[in-house]
């Protein structure tokens, strides 16, 4: 199947229908809001209306917390691209703790609308989100995605595999089923 042609867009909040459409009644994933690697666990004990608010409070403030995918004139993916700094609950994780002191952006979460997926649209997320943040001044960008052939897992991160089709590299870390990859820009 050949991959869908979408436009990616920084999420502002004239884009703000867009994501509360594509995120649907449930809030992404178990009403998570894009929130975990901001607030961490926490976003399960808060009622996911109130992960919803901070992300639209995010939006409101700016700069852009991610990109949107729209097709058809509808939001059918999103990915969170920010300064590392932004995220805090990576450095908590034991697996995915810094390797260096490089103020990199973090690539690190992904949601694609069912009846969307695998068609590409997780590459060009990434493709633009390579874009957005080189533009916005960051020496490179981390991924965390999980690696398919050690981890039956699903993934909210993305895979392996993509990320080094698309000319990440692995980096020192902890586990090899979720390793930390990065793409250095000159």
């Amino acid at each position: 199947m050949p991959d869908l042609e979408v436009a990616v867009q920084p999420l502002t909040s004239a884009l703000w229908p867009a994501i509360e459409d594509l995120f649907g009644e449930a809030g992404g994933k178990s009403g998570c809001w894009c929130m975990y690697w901001r607030i961490g666990s926490r976003y399960r004990s808060q009622a996911p209306s109130q992960n919803k608010a901070e992300l639209k409070a995010l939006v409101e403030r700016g700069p852009p917390p991610g990109l949107l995918a729209l097709a058809g004139g509808i939001a059918v993916g999103w990915c969170q691209i920010t300064p590392r700094s932004a995220l805090p609950w990576i450095d908590q994780t034991w697996r995915l703790k810094r390797v260096d002191d490089l103020p990199v952006w973090s690539l690190s979460c992904f949601y694609i609308r069912k009846g969307y997926r695998k068609q590409g649209i997780a590459s060009q997320l990434i493709e633009a989100a390579i874009e957005f943040a080189r533009r916005n001044g960051a020496p490179a960008v981390e991924a965390y995605p999980i690696d398919a052939t050690q981890s039956p897992s699903s993934s909210s991160t993305g895979f392996v595999s993509t990320f080094e089709r698309l000319g990440f590299s692995r980096v020192p870390s902890p586990t090899v089923e979720r390793p930390i990859l990065r793409l250095q820009f000159d």
